[in-house]
């Protein structure tokens, strides 16, 4: 199956660079692609597809395509091309289809090595300041939508037990938030209650800081897709179907950028307390 349009021109610019490198190959031993094609028992389309970086090739692909030019020598550093590649689109079906809790162990040796968290969220609450109850009701509505094997309270659990960061070590968390996300209810009006109630709670550490983007305010930034900045190294960008990771240093400016803009909208303090607990008022 064709994978969506990649999001990110970091992972366009190294699948188009694959996809040149192979034409260079075919080119440097005098082969059409049609020859390609029939030495690799392959469609001419195909030949097509890779050549223009419209379809991503696997690793077999890539051998084949070296076998074919008589180019094996190159095979692999194209291999190691690819798979970089690769990581910065990770599917959400590849990594989940062993169960969601190890997907939040994975993250762990990551979230204790950065210093600061700047995260922005248009969908849910963050999951470093998620009760074990939310964080259940929604990890049930993933594993639910991407049919993942069901282990959702030791997922659930693994995620509130790596949040002790926010209480520990030297670590920093500004997290923005549209207002809508306070009045998406996960779980049930019990759940979500408790939830902005613990996000109350927890704007008293004195290593997080919560900012409220009010809804109806005019602005120059529209909303954008949720994401992660790990200090200034990398961007976790969740999509419905998979993770991106960026790591380029133009995207990693847009991206900061694109927070300061955000925080400017945002109210802080008294204020986002206000929205809070009026969201909770809204529960009842």
């Amino acid at each position: 199956m064709q994978r969506p349009p990649y999001p990110s021109a970091a992972l366009d610019e190294a699948r188009r660079a694959i996809a040149e490198r192979l034409r260079e190959i075919r080119r440097d031993v005098g082969l059409t692609g049609r020859e390609v094609a029939a030495r690799a028992g392959w469609q001419p389309s195909k030949v097509s597809r890779l050549q223009s970086a419209t379809t991503p090739p696997s690793d077999d692909d890539i051998r084949a395509w070296c076998t074919a030019c008589g180019a094996e020598d190159k095979i692999p550093d194209l291999l190691a091309a690819n798979r970089t590649a690769d990581s910065m689109y990770v599917e959400w079906r590849r990594v989940q289809r062993t169960g969601l809790r190890r997907l939040q162990e994975s993250r762990i040796p990551l979230y204790e090595r950065t210093r600061t968290f700047r995260v922005y969220s248009s969908s849910v609450i963050p999951g470093f300041v998620q009760t074990y109850e939310y964080a259940a009701a929604l990890l049930g509505n993933i594993a639910r939508v991407h049919g993942t094997p069901e282990d959702v309270d030791e997922a659930a659990a693994v995620r509130v037990d790596r949040s002790h960061i926010i209480r520990e070590g030297d670590h920093r968390f500004v997290l923005l938030l549209e207002e809508s996300v306070l009045r998406h209810v996960v779980g049930d009006p019990a759940v979500m209650a408790g939830q902005l109630g613990y996000l109350l709670s927890v704007m008293a550490l004195p290593a997080v800081s919560v900012g409220i983007i009010p809804a109806g305010r005019e602005r120059a930034m529209w909303a954008l897709e949720t994401f992660t900045m790990f200090d200034d190294d990398r961007v976790a960008v969740e999509l419905l179907t998979a993770a991106i990771t960026v790591t380029a240093p133009g995207e990693l400016a847009m991206y900061a950028r694109a927070f300061e803009e955000m925080a400017e909208l945002a109210v802080f303090g008294a204020a986002a307390r206000g929205l809070i607990s009026s969201a909770i008022d809204s529960l009842d």
